[in-house]
Formats: C-alpha cells, structure tokens, sequence
C-alpha cells in the first residue's frame, strides 16, 4: 500500500466510526446554541493544529457556517498571543489556558478542548479550571479513555492510530456541530427534546 492510499484509508476508517457519535453531535450542537442564545459563550483550546481546529470553530460562531444569523461569542484562547506570550513568560506551562479560562470563564460557559492525544497537559489542566469555575467541558479527541476526556464531562473520540486522521476527522466533527447549531438557530429543530450529559 502506498503512502497516499495508505492514508486514505486511515480516513475512511474513521470516517465510519463516526455514526457512533452522530447524537451526541447533534445534542451537543443544539446545546451550543440554546446556551449561547441565552448569553453564555464558547471558548475553545488546543495545540498546534488543534489550535487552528479550535480557532476554525470560534470563526463558525462569530461568523457564519452557511446561512447569515446573527453572531455568537466565541473566543479561541491559543490565538490570544499576547496573553499566551506573557503567561509563558510567568507561569508553569500548565497555566498556558487554564489561566485564561479562569479569566474569561463563566458558570454556564462551554469549553471546548481539543487535543489529538487527549494527553496535553495544558489542555488537561484547563479542562481542570473550567470545571472548577462552573463550565461545561467539550473534549474532542483521538483514542479514549484518556486524560483529557475524564476531565471532560463530554467527548468527541476520533479512534485512529493516525494524529492526522485524527485531525482531519475532528474538522468532520466541528462542521456537523456548526450545522446542529444552525439549524436549532433557525428552529429547524426541537430543543425541548435535546438532553445533555
């Protein structure tokens, strides 16, 4: 098997899996939108390219996914150099996010966490703050159980061997999360039947 069919078949692999977690997707989509309809706000994390991921989501909100709505408050705190520089420069590596969860956080507030390996130790420890301080943890992973997702109080677990199957599977993801919470956005849902956790 060549590289590029090798990799391919990674992806459809995983791809398959995914039925598994289409309620969850879609509840978690809905949920989204009922809490940050209500005020509350979305902040996301990762490393590397689950950084991008997460700021990938935050655009979603704040912008559009497909249709024009109203924007939504969403913050991708590994965008926020300045903060991320001068918290590097001050305190354990752990602190890289948790500290800013602390600061921006709000009970009723979702985090989401991103993390191929789900043993990022700065993402740990974020998942760790925000439930401290009364948010909702979104976990979205590679293979579970692991750290990240026993912190979390949901998960999204990609199960591939491969970091960038992984990754490319958590863009999957995110997308059908933005059109479960477009479509709660324009009603075409009913939120009264969405339960969480």
């Amino acid at each position: 098997m060549t590289p590029d069919t090798s990799h391919i078949a990674s992806l459809v692999d995983a791809l398959a899996t995914l039925d598994d977690h289409l309620p969850a997707v879609r509840s978690m989509g809905h949920e989204l939108h009922r809490r940050l309809d209500a005020g509350a706000r979305l902040l996301a994390v990762g490393n590397g390219g689950s950084s991008a991921q997460a700021q990938h989501l935050t655009a979603e909100l704040v912008g559009r996914y497909r249709e024009n709505r109203a924007p939504y408050s969403a913050i991708c705190l590994s965008a926020e150099t300045s903060s991320l520089t001068a918290i590097a420069n001050d305190y354990p590596p752990e602190e890289l996010f948790a500290r800013q969860v602390e600061a921006h956080g709000r009970p009723g507030d979702v985090l989401v966490v991103m993390s191929t390996s789900g043993t990022s130790r700065n993402a740990v420890a974020a998942a760790e703050r925000a439930r401290r301080c009364g948010l909702d943890v979104w976990a979205v992973t590679g293979p579970a159980p692991n750290a990240l997702s026993r912190a979390a109080h949901r998960t999204l677990a990609v199960d591939s061997a491969s970091t960038s199957t992984v990754q490319e599977v958590h863009l999957v993801l995110l997308h059908l999360l933005c059109e479960h919470f477009d479509d709660a956005c324009f009603g075409r849902v009913d939120d009264t039947a969405v339960t969480v956790r």
